[in-house]
């Protein structure tokens, strides 16, 4: 999973427009407390994934279910922890996510075994599907006009800094105490988040009073998770009997939850009337495969200069401080120029960039110069994502309809999310390498996704409607 908020994120907290409420302050401490959660959680278990696997002596294919058992339910459940909160309140679906959140953290560090801790990793993608879309809608609930703004980019900042600080403090954590030392860390976010939200959070509703679709949500889960399961058995070295069975059953899985949506219509969790744009189609390819490619990079990269490289966990997590850095620091700007001229340019050149990163990640040498070898291509990754991220908000919103606009924010994180589940799931082989093979298989990953990065530069090309893209 990336440290970077998806993109849409912080546009799901401007589509709650409400009044005003007492202690601001407080409420946007407390949600960022609760998001930050979410980004410092899959951060720093990408720099634990070579001590758990020598821990628990577990095999690839289990260390990519520590990260897939987690952005699994997030993936599936986003959409529905939010019109949860629509119906039964989103101050309560807030504490009940972030109290769940702290448990399962309790759960991961005291995990006796490699399944427990993997149970663990679920209860907190479940906890994570209710807490960060009802953070980010009350804060909006709490700020008006261009205060939300601010609040929105104060929020936006926090995540990308926790992001980026996570993987340092992880990796410091992992040297001196050990891997479940990782999981201890969110315990006093979980407090400040719980005390703050139960003791200023007010209570708010969504407008619409239809029931939660539960059909869509069981349905998703199981066909991403069959998916998830079956790509992860046909990307091992070994390949087990059992992965195509999986992969057909994800798919067919997949294809009734867009039936069972169709049905829905507009009262479904993914209304299938947000895709009516060719705009909105050719977003959701370029935040799949664009969010995909990064999240492989945060798998393996840490990996690669652990196993191979001999860096240390925190060395490993300092490697990955430039790519947020650089993120945090340029996305503002390019949001400001993407409100100039448009999201088509940008989120054309954007990923383009990123290809090109990646194309000199490619050439990694882990026992090379970190400055010569790893940091050049973090840093053209950077530029294009800060290119990229901005104006992709933007542009979802223009895509569809207004009465579509909160949806289409909710389907979209969800989607970068799955880029990232689907991306796990398919590096099984590289996990299992070692030494120069390892160094080799990493190459040919990073090959693929400057493909990918590329093929999601062209589908903004291609699909985006200049009519819909007009600058704001």
């Amino acid at each position: 999973m990336t440290s970077i908020p998806a993109p849409c994120d912080a546009a799901m907290a401007a589509t709650a427009a409400r009044k005003a409420t007492r202690h601001s302050g407080a409420i946007l401490v407390a949600t960022i407390l609760a998001s930050s959660l979410s980004f410092v959680d899959g951060s720093v278990v990408n720099v634990g994934l070579a001590a758990i696997g020598n821990e628990l002596r577990a095999s690839p294919a289990d260390l990519q279910w520590v990260v897939n058992a987690y952005l699994l339910p997030l993936s599936a459940l986003l959409l529905l922890g939010g019109a949860a909160g629509d119906l039964y309140g989103r101050r309560r679906m807030f504490l009940w996510g972030v109290g769940a959140f702290g448990v399962a953290s309790i759960l991961c560090a005291a995990a006796p075994s490699l399944g427990w801790l993997i149970v663990g990793r679920a209860v907190q993608g479940i906890s994570a599907a209710m807490l960060l879309p009802n953070s980010l809608a009350s804060l909006g609930a709490a700020f008006t006009g261009e205060e939300r703004g601010k609040a929105i980019g104060t929020w936006a900042a926090a995540g990308a800094a926790a992001g980026a600080i996570g993987p340092l403090v992880g990796g410091a954590l992992i040297d001196l105490v050990g891997w479940r030392a990782i999981f201890l860390v969110n315990l006093p976010l979980v407090l400040g988040a719980l005390w703050l939200g139960a003791r200023y959070l007010p209570e708010s509703h969504g407008e619409g009073g239809s029931k939660l679709d539960w059909p869509g949500a069981i349905l998703a889960t199981i066909g991403l998770g069959a998916l998830t399961w079956g790509l992860t058995i046909l990307s091992g070295q070994a390949a087990m009997r059992g992965g195509g069975w999986a992969v057909a059953i994800g798919a067919t899985a997949l294809l009734l939850f867009i039936w069972a949506e169709r049905k829905r219509g507009d009262r479904a969790m993914m209304p299938l009337g947000l895709f009516a744009t060719r705009s909105y189609i050719g977003l959701s390819i370029l935040t799949l495969l664009l969010y995909g490619a990064l999240g492989g990079l945060f798998v393996l990269l840490p990996f690669l200069l652990i196993e191979a490289g001999g860096y240390s966990a925190v060395q490993a997590g300092a490697a990955l401080l430039p790519l947020s850095i650089v993120i945090g620091l340029a996305s503002r700007a390019m949001g400001t120029l993407a409100a100039r001229i448009g999201p088509r340019l940008p989120l054309t050149i954007g990923p383009l960039i990123v290809a090109g990163g990646f194309l000199l990640l490619s050439r990694v040498d882990p026992n090379g110069s970190y400055w010569t070898s790893v940091m050049p291509g973090l840093l053209v990754v950077a530029i294009g994502m800060a290119g990229a991220a901005a104006p992709l908000t933007t542009a979802v919103m223009n895509s569809v309809d207004e009465r579509h606009v909160g949806a289409a924010n909710g389907a979209n994180s969800a989607l970068a999310r799955t880029g990232g589940l689907v991306a796990t799931a398919l590096v099984g082989s590289v996990i299992a390498s070692r030494g120069a093979v390892l160094v080799h298989e990493v190459a040919v990953a990073s090959l693929v996704a400057a493909a990918m990065s590329a093929a999601a530069g062209c589908a903004a090309l291609l699909l985006l409607e200049p009519e819909r893209m007009e600058p704001a």
